[in-house]
């Protein structure tokens, strides 16, 4: 009853505390971490079994380091080569330098300076890419540039891994608990192969990692093929388990890190057939295990200590961010990131990264640094974790708008007029201005990115550089003598606000814009715009008709069901008009929805029992009778 009454302690946290975190937008791992801090040092409801629980709770990170693998194709990691080795390489070893410095600085030895450096080097995957995600920013310069560096990061956490131990060399190796280790494969793993020669050790861990390769490539799939037919999805959940254990226990066997054996298994099967169904199944189980770990890393940290000498922790957890901020920021320049892109990438990869934690655990069991030490910075790493949205916000509402006005590139000069504007060139505004300028028509682009600028200057569509949201360069645009202004960009809250503009500015000028959803049409409607058209309707209507005649429908058919939808969200988008306000949607509105969907199931399933009959295996027949005139 005890484990259970443990196990529902720290599920009860989790569960109330991370949704809440999300919420709030400081991410999963500060959830568990501050949930682990609320059972533990607040309300003392877990106690001694913490230091248990987190040992097993460690074989998450051999499980996450699989998926990892699976996620890293040979193909793709050579195709950001350049990206991974250069920006993301310098990031590791810069960074890991300059702790490393002063870590000796500081009175260090040399082994657990270089320990510490490489640990701090390290960035919230977690944090940093859902923000990315949520706020739109992953496809921009910086956020792809962020993306390239926390990947590199990951796949240093295997090299990371394998040298630590090698670092407790006249450290006092040996002398830990080894519980840690037994976790990564660094105290107890290899005393099989502890009596035999050198050379024989080596030829047997070279077999090891080849004979994961080999089967990996040509026994495996196999093996997934024959469990897949069983039709059984426990069992193959079970085998992908068994893969995962066998592969950390053969490891640890051999003295290596199970986390390495399970990430080059992990890169083996990355291009399988039975990849996302491997991911699926490990998953659900990494992600708990994992959550459960953070837990127990909140429930450790000894809040005695930061409010002995709070001055010093947060300090420290400043002059992390400051310093990790700094060399970023300079990286960012090297490799040219411009304006807003470069700000994105060194605020928001500041933080010291979830893999802290696991690395301080397994750098403890090898003894490389000491627990008052690993005590000191699990706190600073903490804290400079919670800090993250802060430097999210800082850049969004501060930085960001600043930045761009502030670019390093000079608007251009335009010096060519046209009787159509377009205000943004990406996937939507590219289209637009593609069909204009082959018909015909003489367009002036604009856009604020120079990469999509160079690129669209290669195929001889000429863009001029500048933010346009400046009313200075919508006006040297000729807007004052334009006929059409087009507004697509991605910025919701930008586009609104330049469609405003416009027609305040410009009243004679028709405004044709790009919305994000419904409820922004209505928004750019009221900001001024006389035609606003959701991104991606007609794409997805076109995938809707076209999923239709798949299932059965006659072309004809599921072309009329085509037009019958578009005409009825045509109408409903004209009737919630009325019932929309700015402050969101009330009664009068979700009631209108419903009535709305109940017409358009009536319409959308009139004669569907008809369409059994109207496919030939040629697809072409005409339809039934009564339809001539679709």
């Amino acid at each position: 009853m005890e484990l259970l009454s443990d196990a529902f302690v720290y599920l009860a946290a989790a569960v109330i505390a991370v949704p809440i975190a999300n919420r709030l937008g400081l991410g999963s791992v500060l959830g568990y971490l501050i949930a682990g801090v609320v059972i533990g040092p607040v309300l003392g409801i877990v106690g001694s079994e913490t230091t248990d629980v987190q040992h097993f709770a460690e074989f998450g990170v051999v499980m996450m380091l699989f998926l990892v693998g699976l996620e890293l194709q040979p193909a793709m990691l050579w195709k950001m080569r350049q990206q991974l080795i250069g920006l993301g390489g310098l990031q590791v070893v810069g960074t890991t330098a300059v702790f490393a410095g002063a870590g000796l600085a500081f009175g260090l030895s040399w082994q657990s300076a270089v320990a510490l450096g490489m640990i701090l080097a390290l960035s919230s995957t977690a944090i940093v890419l859902q923000t990315l995600n949520e706020k739109g920013w992953l496809k921009t310069q910086g956020g792809q540039s962020s993306f390239s560096v926390l990947l590199t990061q990951d796949i240093a956490v295997i090299p990371m891994l394998a040298v630590l131990p090698l670092l407790a060399v006249g450290h006092g190796a040996g002398h830990g608990d080894g519980h840690g280790a037994d976790a990564h494969g660094g105290g107890h793993g290899g005393e099989a192969l502890a009596a035999l020669p050198g050379w024989v050790q080596a030829l047997i861990i070279l077999a090891v990692i080849a004979a994961i390769i080999v089967a990996g490539r040509h026994l495996l799939r196999p093996v997934f093929r024959f469990i897949a037919e069983a039709h059984l999805r426990e069992i193959f959940t079970a085998t992908a388990l068994l893969l995962v254990i066998g592969i950390a226990l053969l490891m640890d066997f051999v003295g290596l890190s199970p986390a390495l054996g399970t990430f080059l298994a992990g890169v083996v099967l990355s291009d399988s057939d039975y990849r996302h169904e491997l991911e699926a199944d490990i998953e659900p189980f990494k992600g708990l295990l994992l959550g459960l770990f953070f837990l127990t890393v909140g429930a450790g940290i000894d809040f005695n200590l930061l409010f002995g000498n709070p001055v010093v922790i947060i300090g420290l957890a400043l002059a992390l961010i400051g310093v990790k901020f700094a060399l970023l920021f300079g990286l960012g320049t090297i490799f040219k990131l411009q304006g807003a892109d470069r700000w994105l990438f060194a605020l928001g990869l500041a933080q010291a990264g979830e893999f802290a934690f696991v690395l301080f655990g397994f750098a403890a069991s090898s003894n490389v640094l000491d627990q008052g030490l690993l005590q000191t910075m699990t706190l600073v790493v903490a804290i400079s974790m919670l800090l993250t949205p802060a430097l999210f916000i800082l850049y969004e509402k501060v930085i960001a708008p600043r930045a761009v006005a502030r670019s390093d590139r000079e608007p251009d000069v335009i010096d060519s007029k046209g009787r159509i504007v377009v205000a943004g060139m990406g996937r939507f505004g590219q289209i637009v201005s593609r069909m204009l300028m082959t018909s015909g028509y003489d367009v002036v682009i604009l856009d604020h990115d120079p990469q999509t600028i160079e690129n669209l200057g290669r195929v001889g569509v000429r863009t001029f550089y500048g933010d346009v949201t400046r009313p200075d360069l919508l006006h040297g645009a000729g807007l004052k003598d334009a006929d059409l202004f087009v507004a697509a960009i991605d910025d919701r809250d930008k586009q609104t606000m330049v469609v405003e503009h416009v027609a305040r500015t410009y009243p004679n000028v028709k405004i044709l814009a790009r919305a994000r959803d419904r409820h922004h049409v209505y928004e750019l409607e009221t900001a001024g715009a006389h035609y606003a058209e959701r991104e991606v309707f007609e794409g997805a209507m076109t995938l809707g008709r076209r999923a239709l005649v798949e299932l059965g429908s006659h072309p004809l058919r599921a072309r009329t069901k085509a037009r019958d939808f578009r005409n009825h969200d045509r109408a409903m988008l004209d009737d919630l008009r009325e019932n929309y306000n700015d402050g969101g949607v009330d009664k009068s509105y979700i009631d209108a929805m419903r009535a709305h969907a109940e017409t358009l199931y009536e319409i959308m399933r009139v004669d569907r029992g008809e369409e059994k009959h109207e496919r030939t295996e040629r697809g072409w027949n005409p339809p039934p009778k009564g339809d001539a005139t679709l």
